[in-house]
């Protein structure tokens, strides 16, 4: 038998990938959350205040409630004057420069030591001292006179 055996040719194929990957970490930054004040109540004179800050090293958070005045001067001299006692409901209310200032140009003091009317005028002129600061009895540099009850052209407007 013969064989016959062709000489074979080499052919030697490369083949090269190049693998590349790359890791993704999905982690976002701590947060800092402040949780909301809720003052919801009409009795209660606060209001609430909060604010957050974040970066990427380093949070901070905080609270805070804030006062309103204004409003405990009208809940204490409603109270007050709900219960029958309105000389002093009104006083209360006196605290406030506005107030003061309004009554005063409306010809209505504000009571003076349980004065009302012209006696607590006279009183207020006597002792400006006393009186809110920024009032206009205060700030007046003029003295101010009380007006007799005949220079009103329709007599007394207390």
């Amino acid at each position: 038998m013969l064989l016959y055996a062709l000489p074979a040719a080499a052919t030697d194929t490369v083949t090269s990938a190049t693998v590349s990957s790359s890791t993704v970490i999905d982690k976002t930054p701590p947060t800092a959350s402040s949780p909301s004040i809720v003052v919801n109540s009409p009795t209660i004179c606060q209001t609430g205040t909060s604010a957050a800050l974040q970066t990427g090293l380093f949070g901070l958070s905080g609270g805070t409630t804030n006062r309103d005045e204004n409003c405990e001067l009208i809940l204490l001299a409603r109270s007050v004057f709900g219960m029958g006692l309105k000389v002093a409901g009104i006083s209360i209310l006196c605290q406030d420069a506005r107030v003061w200032d309004g009554l005063w140009m409306a010809g209505t003091p504000c009571p003076y030591l349980g004065s009302i009317g012209d006696a607590a005028k006279a009183a207020w002129v006597e002792n400006p001292s006393r009186a809110p600061e920024g009032t206009i009895l205060r700030l007046s540099e003029v003295p101010v006179s009380i007006p007799a009850a005949d220079d009103y052209p329709h007599g007394n407007q207390n």
